[in-house]
């Protein structure tokens, strides 16, 4: 960095910026040095996953298509800092990169928007609904098996747009987004957790610098938020264990109350014939442990045929 100069790499999309424009907005905040004009700069990344639109993501590489591209401009230093819907980023980053900051998690669960209906449970019989989430899929089926869903790709506004044209009949998409983007007035229902557990991840956003970068550090340290780091890292030793891509249908949340976590996880297969729920609890200063005991206990729960059928999915 040249003076107090940084660059911010973030996406395109619509919901990509506004976390960007957050994270901008929150350095200002915390340090003088860079409210001043043109202190920071936003650069905007295309990356694999937004190219590529008309194929499901399991077919082209899982999480990482939006992720690689602004890592590799971090790693090349035309950037300083990275923003990522931490639902997105792969379990294992390149080496050199860190995560060392989590904004405070916005609330994560997931939205029902529906032509029709007001619920989950009332949407009419063969209602079609868009996801192109296997762990949305596959909740939806446990509790809907009558509603079929179709992969539905792109951003916010897309999906709104496919719904309002009546394309489908419902989709699912992320509180925290619509929040972000400031249309909260599109939701039908929030889901309980109880209903449709969330993404690892979901409603954290994380900021990704390089290891060596000590004035990048030093401008994030006021930003990270303790509490949304202790859950996202639960939430991400389970991921890790269960060895979790796009291709499998993985949903977490850590809650903690006082200086103990609670994690509840769930696995399934993509088509919700079968699935399997774990819950664990303990001090926070064991998060990691704890998200690494709740997948070792899916893994054990669920058994080889299980994960052999998830290879055939």
């Amino acid at each position: 960095m040249t003076g107090a100069r940084v660059r911010i790499g973030t996406r395109g999309s619509p919901l990509a910026l506004a976390q960007a424009h957050e994270l901008r907005d929150r350095l200002r905040a915390a340090h003088d040095a860079l409210r001043v004009a043109d202190a920071i700069e936003i650069r905007i990344i295309k990356t694999t996953g937004d190219k590529i639109q008309d194929r499901p993501l399991t077919e082209i590489g899982g999480k990482g298509l939006f992720t690689k591209e602004i890592e590799e401009a971090l790693i090349d230093r035309q950037i300083d800092m990275a923003v990522h819907s931490m639902k997105d980023v792969e379990t294992r980053l390149p080496e050199g990169l860190e995560i060392p900051t989590l904004l405070e998690r916005e609330d994560p669960r997931d939205a029902l928007i529906a032509r029709e209906g007001s619920s989950l449970a009332t949407l009419p019989k063969g209602t079609v609904v868009g996801s192109a989430s296997l762990r949305r899929k596959a909740q939806i089926l446990l509790h809907r098996p009558d509603l079929p869903v179709v992969n539905l790709r792109g951003n916010v506004g897309t999906r709104l747009q496919k719904l309002a044209e009546g394309k489908i009949g419902a989709t699912l998409l992320a509180l925290a987004g619509l929040r972000r983007l400031g249309m909260e007035d599109k939701v039908t229902a929030l889901l309980s957790t109880d209903e449709m557990l969330p993404a690892p991840g979901q409603g954290a956003i994380g900021i990704e610098i390089r290891s060596d970068d000590e004035e990048a550090r030093h401008w994030l340290a006021p930003l990270d938020h303790r509490a949304t780091h202790i859950a996202v890292t639960a939430e991400r030793a389970l991921l890790a264990t269960l060895d979790g891509s796009c291709r499998t249908p993985i949903a977490a949340l850590a809650e903690i109350s006082h200086d103990r976590l609670s994690l509840r996880a769930l696995i399934a297969l993509p088509d919700g014939s079968q699935h399997h729920r774990e819950t664990v609890e303990g001090p926070v200063a064991q998060a990691a442990q704890l998200g690494r005991k709740a997948g070792e206990a899916l893994r054990s729960k669920a058994g080889a045929a299980f994960f052999a059928r998830l290879q055939e999915a």
